[in-house]
């Protein structure tokens, strides 16, 4: 197996593991997939991606939030009611020598009745309250920050399924490759099958084209098996039963980024790219809850109305209860003066979270020009070894035709055509190489600089 076979296996390979740290329900439970195209792949993906549906609920959890933090600065309604039975009374001490109790002993007075009732309602509406503005603008940037982190799932899981079905490609042209390489060598062993019973070659050229048979054999296996990996990977990433039967359409195919669409994407990265604008929104949200934890140094002020019924009676006439009603509005103050530093310290430690999200965002802007910059050289070097490649397919595809004619007129030696059919191989399964790496190349560029979210 050359170095670069054993490489389309190993990336095969590593798609399954890849694949199966993400693994999803069945999606479709009929168990064919006819013209799967990448649009298609890419569609069932975001449909049914756990990693999508929870980015989703975290937009819909941000919502909520909105909503609560609003309702900080709308009023409060309750309703309360109470029933208590006095088993032993209040009483209130009647002292001696008075016009309650002209007695030269202290009397005791039990008040109130058996059975008390109390019902009541209050509002309170805030008048003035620092937080109540910044928790509301908290919120709604939490909103942004959870709709780009969910754009950020969805270019990360298209750039999964696009490297996967990527390789679904690859792993079919090594197919192809190893299999044309495969009918070669075994034509040759039928020719020289023939020359050697009528005495024409000798049998160690008999023996020679046996063994290259039996050398290719395994390569051709081991491309099917890889092939078979890539497409379960696929399906994985789908969710997709391993079982069912998945018609993957397309090609590798090459279609060139222009120097003018490579500059203007690389402008406008830093605002496109989802996880980068993220980490903005996460710090803008930092700072602000800097001025949350400094609000607890101004006053807040609250308006208060209550109405209240309450009565009182031994019986449960409820009918002839006679019920008293109060009435009260009020204006309630707070200022705090000490709090044993707890305000400062918690304005440190929000300071603290503020400068390390604005650190992280500054090391993933860099982390992000140099993934831009890797990407753009990875396609630009896979595509020089294309461009070669195309150049070789058709000369190593005469050189085996020149071989098979050389050979068959006695001129040529078998070694020549086998060397041949060797280097035809290794040619197609370096431009399919090239072609690979160039999409996956391109897949990773197209998620650095956000594929068009601003």
């Amino acid at each position: 197996m050359t170095t670069r076979q054993r490489s389309a296996l190993c990336a095969a390979c590593f798609l399954v593991l890849q694949g199966m740290g993400n693994a999803r329900t069945p999606a479709d439970s009929a168990g064919q997939h006819p013209g799967l195209t990448l649009d298609k792949a890419i569609a069932i993906a975001l449909e049914h991606n756990r990693d999508v549906m929870m980015a989703d609920r975290d937009r819909t959890k941000a919502g909520a939030q909105v909503t609560e933090a609003r309702s900080g600065a709308l009023p409060n309604l309750s309703f309360t009611g109470s029933y208590y039975r006095n088993i032993k009374k209040q009483v209130l001490f009647l002292p001696p020598n008075t016009p309650f109790n002209p007695t030269s002993q202290t009397e005791m007075l039990e008040l109130g009745s058996d059975n008390s009732y109390a019902l009541g309602a209050q509002l309170v509406q805030p008048l003035f309250n620092w937080k109540v503005g910044l928790a509301l603008d908290i919120a709604n940037t939490y909103l942004d920050y959870s709709e780009k982190n969910y754009l950020a799932t969805v270019d990360e899981v298209r750039f999964d399924v696009e490297q996967a079905f990527y390789g679904v490609l690859f792993a079919r042209e090594l197919v192809k490759a190893n299999s044309q390489g495969l009918e070669i060598v075994e034509a040759n062993l039928k020719n020289v099958d023939a020359q050697y019973r009528n005495g024409t070659a000798a049998e160690f050229d008999l023996l020679r084209a046996q063994v290259q048979v039996a050398n290719t054999e395994p390569l051709v296996t081991s491309a099917e098996n890889g092939l078979l990996l890539a497409t379960n990977a696929l399906k994985n990433l789908l969710s997709i039963p391993l079982d069912s039967v998945l018609q993957v359409e397309g090609s590798l195919a090459f279609e060139d980024v222009t120097a003018d669409t490579l500059n203007a994407a690389r402008s406008r990265a830093l605002r496109a790219n989802p996880s980068i604008t993220a980490l903005a929104l996460e710090e803008n949200m930092m700072e602000m809850n800097i001025s949350v934890e400094r609000a607890n140094y101004y006053p807040s002020l609250t308006l208060i109305g209550s109405y209240q019924w309450q009565t009182q009676d031994n019986s449960f006439h409820f009918k002839d209860y006679l019920w008293a009603n109060s009435l009260s509005v009020g204006v309630q103050i707070s200022f705090p003066i000490f709090d044993g530093l707890r305000t400062s310290a918690r304005t440190e430690q929000a300071t603290a979270d503020y400068q390390k999200v604005h650190f992280l965002r500054l090391k993933a802007e860099e982390g992000l020009k140099i993934q831009i910059q890797s990407a753009e050289l990875n396609m630009a070097e896979a595509r020089k070894r294309l461009y070669g490649q195309e150049r070789n397919i058709e000369q190593a595809e005469k050189a085996v035709r020149i071989a098979q004619t050389r050979y068959s007129s006695g001129v040529g030696t078998q070694l020549e055509l086998l060397d041949a059919q060797v280097a035809m191989t290794r040619t197609q399964t370096n431009r399919a190489q090239a072609l690979y790496d160039y999409l996956v190349a391109k897949a990773v560029w197209a998620e650095a600089v956000g594929r068009g979210h601003e």
